[in-house]
């Protein structure tokens, strides 16, 4: 497989959270696209946090892209030069009020390769316990929930947990054996 060549480029959009970027490429067999549409975003964390008891701490919000309320692990931006572990572990205390003992990375994907520049980094906290409430930003609505392992993964399976980064986490966990 070679790459596809870029004759040109241009931002449609440039915003804090996302560039829209419109390239004329040439694939490798000639044919050419005048206009295909790259969203840069930055990377993201996701955290699968378990409790001392072992609950899962998960948080309901709403999702406007799909207007739907949706159960999901906490997760977010990893700012500018901001390493990704230290990122979750940020995350996961706005969102929750959590800190976590121990952390295992997960790995990380490509949402959506095709269209899409970023990175979403996976862990696994455990040994978790509040610290204080959640301290949200202005524009998170955000409900803690914590749910027993079996509970989230029945939810994973039947649709309960519709965001795929948030999906790729719990079945990686699953995968290597580190749910109980």
């Amino acid at each position: 497989m070679l790459p596809w060549k870029t004759i040109d480029s241009r931002y449609l959009l440039k915003r804090p959270w996302l560039n829209l970027r419109e390239d004329h490429v040439q694939l490798p067999n000639g044919t050419e696209m005048e206009e295909f549409y790259v969203i840069e975003y930055p990377a993201w964390a996701a955290v699968l946090c378990l409790t001392e008891d072992g609950q899962v701490v998960m948080v309901e919000q709403y999702r406007h892209g799909i207007q739907q309320v949706t159960l999901e692990l906490p997760a977010g931006v990893i700012d500018q030069g901001e390493r990704p572990l230290l990122a979750a572990r940020r995350e996961l205390l706005e969102e929750t009020g959590y800190v976590a003992e121990e952390w295992i990375s997960l790995g990380h994907c490509a949402p959506n390769p095709s269209k899409h520049t970023n990175f979403a980094h996976l862990y696994l906290a455990r040994g978790a316990r509040c610290r204080h409430a959640p301290r949200l930003d202005k524009s998170e609505a955000i409900e803690v929930r914590l749910m027993e392992v079996d509970e989230v993964l029945h939810q994973a399976d039947t649709g309960g947990i519709l965001h795929g980064i948030h999906l790729a986490a719990l079945f990686k966990a699953l995968h290597r054996g580190l749910l109980p």
